[in-house]
């Protein structure tokens, strides 16, 4: 049994992200999962000056941990401006800074969500390139578009069949690249 840790990029309170990774993680049997949210762990604006003066919060410290303990990762991650948020940024900054190879052996699934039709694809790809020099492996990646239009939030599931499909897909890819 794997350790998988879900968590979104975003720090709304109404994350459209973390909806996705909460159904996502309703999918996965025979496995120990845990969801998190990263506004749990706050931290401040990334700077040179913070870090040379106080160091590494507790909250860096404890996040760190979560994500050492686990086995895999299932990360969705938000856009603004077709961009990665500045949110997600900032906390791969710190971790980084914390520990350069903070996500050395570590499967990840990696999606995004928006509404708009391109599901925030942008994004997607960003920390798609960025995640391996921190020493992740992408096992499986996932654009959901038109979030309102194809997931049902009375149900939590995903309305659009074709989209379930593929969906359903990567779900099982991921599992068993992790179970290897």
């Amino acid at each position: 049994m794997k350790k998988i840790l879900f968590f979104a990029g975003s720090n709304s309170s109404k994350s459209i992200n973390h909806k996705l990774v909460t159904f996502a993680a309703s999918q996965i049997v025979g496995h120990n999962v845990e969801i998190i949210k990263l506004t749990d762990y706050e931290l401040p604006m990334f700077s040179e000056d913070i870090e040379r003066e106080k160091g590494y919060s507790v909250n860096l410290k404890m996040l760190n941990n979560k994500i050492k303990e686990a086995d895999a990762l299932v990360i969705s991650v938000n856009e603004h401006n077709r961009m990665v948020s500045a949110f997600f940024k900032n906390t791969i900054d710190w971790l980084s800074r914390l520990d350069r190879n903070f996500l050395e052996g570590k499967k990840i699934l990696l999606m995004s969500t928006s509404r708009g039709k391109l599901g925030a694809a942008s994004s997607l790809e960003a920390t798609k390139n960025v995640l391996p020099r921190f020493g992740a492996t992408i096992v499986e990646s996932f654009s959901f578009p038109s979030y309102s239009e194809n997931f049902s939030e009375e149900t939590n599931s995903i309305s659009n069949e074709v989209l379930l499909l593929g969906f359903t897909d990567v779900i099982q890819n991921f599992v068993h690249q992790i179970e290897q």
